[in-house]
């Protein structure tokens, strides 16, 4: 653990709360952050991808909701990517996934014996920076008496000799991968996944409501009393009741845990809100009336399209920079997280058209919000500069994005680039518009009719339409339509 906060580490300290997984009795209880302690986050962080955990000799309820189970041991904690996997529960459809996981990661040291010619043992020889190699066996299945079956037994060996009893081998899948495996009892592990759950768990809200994003990569409960200053650097969770101030310094990955007379009741995982698992619909889905996937050529013209763009509309920038500095200072651009293909998030680029404190402006206005879905619109948005107002009645402030096309973040036509929250909306929408990239024009952005009540259903409507119907000729359509419309609003004014 780089850096702890106050003596808060990745460690141990207070009871589990009810719902989540004990560790074996000789490790001490952990401290909570969030109302959870390691094994109720490591329940979360699964459950955040549509997988329930469900150990052996422990009963607890079997969620319909959830699209897989995960299959363990009292004590083990796992993290792996399942996209690899993904394929082989969409096609194939086995009763039993077996993932043979392979961890390869670094270890602070490793301990080997020492033997002479003989063959008999001299001594125990420390390595230091060792690499730890420990692989483990977890099932996934989609079946719930299977799930149901396994939880009963409280040996892991005969649950898993009753499983192989009741699924033919045609009916089993066997997959190896990479990822990480923690043994639970072991304070030293607990402590590594700790860590690396910090590090890798991007988006912990998913399924933990009560908490806030303060910073990039800074979790804060929502009873924390938070202002974060220059010296703090993500990943950092703030547990329920502690205070983090201006002046204090904190680098990540590290956890602030609640304090022990705040700490939160544990809340329950809304399985009907998490996002979907399964992964972009196959491109037979995809391809709609006209029978078409994503041509190759569409990524060799948007590079074309936006090196040309970014050539001729390279005077435009230092003329839009010195209007923004003159207005409101620096900075120039702003970049938004969004989602692109796949649903990998990035910084969406634009010139800066709203006030530096918009966000806090934006909290007094939601009860304000004229859109009818998840985005937020109101007329004469008083965060907007007055160059700012300008640039994105032209669509100025959008020029940036060309750099998101030559990046492959971005293509020029698509559906329009949103953010985490706005996706989980509508899954089926979410997973047909992260199937192609988002684009800085699209079949919604020309064709809504912007009427009162509609504009959210239109947005899904006409995405879909979009990743139904993708063609050349449609995307040389919107392209050719976008500039109408921007010419005709320019001879209007």
């Amino acid at each position: 653990m780089s850096a702890p906060i106050a003596q808060d580490t990745l460690g141990r300290g207070q009871a589990a709360p009810a719902d989540a997984p004990r560790a074996a009795p000789s490790l001490p209880a952990m401290p909570t952050v969030w109302g959870l302690d390691w094994f109720g986050l490591h329940t979360r962080y699964w459950a955040s991808k549509g997988i329930q955990i469900v150990r052996s000799g422990e009963k607890s309820q079997l969620v319909p909701a959830a699209e897989l189970y995960l299959l363990l041991d009292q004590t083990t904690l796992t993290l792996f990517r399942p996209a690899s996997i993904l394929d082989a529960v969409s096609w194939m459809n086995p009763d039993l996934i077996i993932c043979r996981v392979l961890d390869k990661s670094p270890h602070p040291y490793a301990e080997q014996i020492v033997t002479d010619e003989q063959g008999q043992f001299v001594k125990f020889q420390r390595l230091y920076n060792a690499q730890r190699l420990r692989t483990g066996r977890v099932l996934l299945t989609h079946d719930r008496d299977l799930a149901g079956i396994w939880q009963e037994t409280a040996d892991p060996s005969a649950a898993w000799q009753r499983l192989r009893g009741m699924t033919r081998r045609t009916d089993r899948f066997a997959s190896k991968l990479r990822g990480r495996l923690f043994d639970g009892s072991s304070a030293d592990d607990v402590h590594r996944f700790g860590h690396e759950l910090v590090s890798r768990w991007q988006r912990p809200d998913a399924t933990i409501s009560r908490i806030r994003q303060v910073a990039e990569g800074v979790w804060a409960d929502k009873d924390a009393d938070v202002k974060v200053g220059a010296g703090v650097r993500g990943p950092l969770w703030i547990g329920a009741g502690r205070a983090l101030h201006e002046q204090t310094s904190a680098v990540g990955p590290a956890v602030l845990w609640d304090e022990p007379a705040k700490k939160p009741a544990t809340e329950q995982i809304e399985w009907e809100d998490v996002e979907s698992l399964s992964s972009p619909a196959p491109p037979r889905l995809l391809q709609g009336k006209r029978g078409r996937t994503q041509s190759p050529l569409k990524r060799v013209f948007d590079i074309a399209c936006a090196g040309a763009g970014l050539l001729a509309t390279l005077p435009v920038y230092p003329v839009v920079c010195l209007a923004i500095l003159i207005e409101d200072g620096r900075p120039f651009f702003f970049a938004h997280r969004r989602e692109t293909l796949g649903g990998r998030e990035f910084g969406c680029l634009k010139f800066r058209s709203m006030r530096k404190d918009s966000e806090q402006i934006k909290a007094r206005l939601m009860q304000q919000n004229q859109a009818d879905g998840p985005q937020f619109f109101i007329k004469d948005d008083p965060r907007l500069t007055k160059v700012g107002r300008f640039i994105r009645e032209y669509q100025i402030d959008e020029l940036p994005q060309l750099w998101n096309v030559l990046r492959g973040d971005m293509s020029m036509v698509g559906p329009r680039p949103s953010p985490f929250k706005e996706n989980q909306f509508s899954p089926a929408w979410r997973e047909a518009r992260l199937s192609v990239r988002p684009g800085l024009t699209g079949l919604w952005q020309v064709s809504r009719t912007r009427e009162e009540g509609n504009d959210f259903q239109e947005w899904i409507k006409y995405d879909i339409k979009y990743v139904e119907n993708q063609s050349f000729r449609l995307d040389l359509w919107i392209i050719w339509r976008t500039f109408a419309l921007l010419v005709r609003r320019a001879t209007k004014s």
